[in-house]
């Protein structure tokens, strides 16, 4: 079961697509909450969820005070699964706390061609069998959408290679959690 962990939604249960996704366990999604919290990386924050699946890691930012949160998905089951979830967090929110969730059933490549505005935290949890070079191209139209001081968390297998990361992006560190490696990112400032 895949469920909100902390903020005004926190216990509230969310619908996963039956197939073709991976969700991220709620001890790893605790872990990127508590660095993020610890940041004071969400309150007002626009968060960007590329291969969002249900939206877990979006919705989770929203419950805990991302002012707007974008899904990105191309399967039509998770898109719909996550405008499911999307109401039901929305349902949650106590008045005046309602952050704007959109869902986006398009490629996040194409998504990233023709995005406008820019983002404070993006996750990119994409499948494990995702090539590297287009891990590479998405993170590359990402870089000039990113505020200065943005984070981007990159989920992978922890048994594969770390990726190559484009110019204009810094690791800051990597943690393992089992058979997921997470990936700290932020934009090179010049």
């Amino acid at each position: 079961m895949t469920r909100i962990i902390g903020g005004f939604a926190g216990s509230l249960r969310l619908d996963v697509p039956r197939f073709g996704t991976r969700p991220t366990s709620d001890r790893v999604r605790e872990a990127i909450f508590s660095a993020l919290e610890s940041r004071d990386a969400l309150t007002g924050a626009r968060v960007l969820d590329l291969y969002a699946g249900s939206g877990a890691l979006g919705l989770e930012a929203a419950s805990r005070g991302a002012a707007h949160v974008t899904l990105v998905d191309k399967a039509t089951a998770a898109s719909n699964v996550a405008r499911v979830n999307v109401a039901r967090v929305r349902k949650a929110a106590p008045r005046g706390a309602d952050p704007e969730i959109v869902v986006s059933s398009q490629p996040v490549q194409s998504f990233l061609g023709g995005a406008l505005g820019t983002w404070d935290v993006v996750f990119l949890d994409p499948p494990y069998d995702l090539g590297g070079l287009e891990l590479v191209h998405n993170l590359e139209a990402l870089v000039p959408r990113l505020n200065p001081d943005a984070v981007v968390v990159v989920e992978r297998s922890s048994r594969d290679r770390a990726p190559d990361w484009p110019d204009g992006l810094d690791l800051d560190r990597r943690k393992d959690y089992g058979d997921t490696a997470l990936y700290w990112l932020s934009p090179l400032v010049e």
